[in-house]
């Protein structure tokens, strides 16, 4: 295995590859996405290309076929109101939002192939798209259903933060490793 960091146009080079691993992972559970819903991954990620600060790191193996792959970018300024930023926000306030996530990397997916789990290759995508957070501060979010997940992060050095996010899915916010404010969460 191999990992690659790439940009919008390593993307779209990799895109058939990035919609597999992606309908593999989050079609299972615990996320049981509908798979015409995940099967048009790859295109809302072209549309997140565009956004400031995006990366992208790939798990390639010995042919080139991805077996893995990661996607961030910045968090902007102000934290936006859509989608799953406002619950986050009801979760930690504006002076968190504001201290802790606007300006920081958002790890928005990762993905792993079901024959490539196990192998390091989370640990590998994760580290390469956060290796140069703004001040350590990165963040992502996970569900509580997501054991195998959370495990996975925690072990990672990542840390939960202990504001659940309103709504079903059972949304936690998690910090970086380095993320300044992780120091002062219960361990």
């Amino acid at each position: 295995m191999r990992i690659r960091t790439v940009d919008g146009e390593g993307v779209r080079a990799y895109a058939d590859g990035i919609g597999r691993v992606y309908t593999e992972a989050f079609t299972a559970p615990p996320w049981n996405e509908d798979p015409a819903t995940a099967g048009r991954y790859a295109e809302r990620l072209a549309a997140d290309t565009a956004r400031p600060g995006f990366r992208a790191g790939l798990a390639l193996d010995e042919g080139g076929a991805v077996t893995g792959f990661a996607a961030a970018w910045t968090t902007p300024v102000p934290f936006p109101g859509d989608g799953t930023y406002g619950p986050v926000a009801e979760a930690l306030g504006p002076d968190r939002v504001r201290e802790w996530l606007c300006g920081a990397l958002k790890v928005d997916e990762l993905a792993v192939a079901p024959t490539a789990r196990g192998t390091g290759t989370g640990g590998a995508l994760l580290a390469a798209v956060t290796e140069d957070a703004p001040g350590g501060r990165c963040w992502l979010l996970s569900s509580l259903h997501a054991e195998a997940a959370l495990r996975f992060y925690r072990r990672a050095g990542w840390q939960r933060v202990p504001a659940p996010v309103p709504g079903r899915a059972g949304l936690v916010v998690l910090l970086g490793p380095h993320h300044p404010a992780g120091a002062a969460l219960p361990r």
